[in-house]
């Protein structure tokens, strides 16, 4: 496998570039509708989630049993690692499979377009929880069969289709759809920074952002504040409002495409070195990305009003904004640990100003301190 690496270098070329998936479909019950995608195709290889499997193929084999189109379900072992990869290629060739689709969260989704990637084949995403924008990347992360990252790989191309059931949706856990909320909450405030600095965003080898793409990343932060509460209310009732598809789509959609055309800033790279400590794996992706979003508040000293908007929302939804909710000690030697791991990462470094370690710690230091004052602690 070839695992991608992003340039930290600033721009020297004007062009500009925008990516996305060839199409994208939101709405009650389009899973069961799976067939009319996939019937253009030929045969489809469905990877479900394990935790999914039952429920979901018992869903395909319904509605494929009422159509002409034909289907193998798989279900996901769990990892996304080279021999997972080889197991689910090894199927969907003795199955004759013309499409591939992954149905679940981030690793079934990661799978099944690494499978499709190597086998030329089209692929259709259907992630089952609004709590991630990875369906609408061309991006997979890889692993060792037992868990540990090995890196990040990069596809020929985006989805044929991203599928989101919002049926399915409202039924994921709570944690999920805020955890997605604190990921897409980054994406404009990220967004900016790469503009300031002229960083590559992540179309082809590194480019520059065109208006369309921060357009979007500043559409998933409105609705984010316009129906953040809303939506959670909705999801807490079980039911699918107005306010639920608008975040729904905002986590998924619009932050994906924001963050692919506009880039990343210290909010995933505080993410990225909060992983040095074990205490933090048990927390989603979004939740690291949330604390990170303060540290990059203060490491851009940005206005107090802004602050104060982006705090008041995140305490009020239960995003992490203090280490002690990433269940981190604030001691020196931990928060240390983190600063040296965001410092030596590209990510940070997209900032429009020069970034030391000593810096990202006072970074963490001062974050965790406005977390526990707006948490009244």
């Amino acid at each position: 496998m070839h695992y991608e690496v992003y340039s930290k270098d600033m721009l020297s070329s004007t062009t500009r570039a925008f990516g996305s998936p060839l199409r994208y479909v939101q709405g009650q019950g389009e899973f069961d509708r799976l067939p009319l995608y996939t019937a253009p195709y030929g045969n489809a290889c469905v990877i479900i989630d394990g935790f999914l499997y039952q429920d979901l193929n018992a869903r395909l084999e319904k509605a494929y049993a009422e159509s002409d189109a034909k289907f193998v379900s798989i279900s996901f072992n769990g990892e996304c690692c080279e021999e997972e990869v080889e197991r689910i290629g090894k199927i969907a060739r003795e199955n004759g499979a013309a499409v591939i689709v992954g149905a679940g969260g981030g690793k079934t989704m990661d799978t099944a377009k690494i499978c499709a990637d190597e086998m030329g084949l089209p692929v259709i995403i259907a992630p089952s929880s609004a709590s991630t924008d990875a369906p609408v990347s061309e991006i997979a992360v890889v692993y060792k069969p037992d868990g540990e990252y090995i890196g990040s790989r990069k596809m020929k191309k985006n989805a044929d289709l991203v599928l989101v059931d919002t049926e399915i949706i409202v039924k994921a856990p709570r944690r999920l759809f805020v955890a997605g909320m604190g990921d897409a909450l980054a994406t404009w405030l990220e967004a900016q920074a790469c503009e300031c600095s002229d960083s590559p965003n992540y179309i082809g080898s590194g480019m520059r952002r065109c208006k369309a793409g921060m357009a979007i990343a500043k559409a998933s932060w409105d609705i984010l504040f316009e129906d953040g509460e809303k939506a959670l209310m909705a999801l807490d009732s079980g039911v699918v409002t107005e306010a639920f598809e608008n975040v729904v789509e905002a986590n998924t959609l619009l932050s994906g495409l924001g963050f692919l055309n506009t880039g990343l800033a210290t909010a995933h790279g505080i993410h990225s070195g909060l992983t040095v400590l074990p205490e933090t794996h048990k927390y989603l992706h979004g939740e690291k990305v949330a604390f990170g979003i303060v540290c990059q508040m203060v490491l851009e000293n940005t206005p107090a009003e802004t602050v104060d908007k982006v705090m008041r929302f995140m305490v009020a939804i239960g995003l992490p904004v203090t280490l002690a909710d990433l269940g981190i000690a604030a001691e020196r030697d931990k928060v240390m640990a983190i600063a040296e791991k965001t410092a030596n990462g590209p990510l940070i470094h997209q900032e429009p100003f020069a970034v030391t370690t000593e810096r990202v710690y006072g970074a963490i230091i001062a974050a965790d301190a406005l977390g526990r004052k707006y948490k009244g602690l």
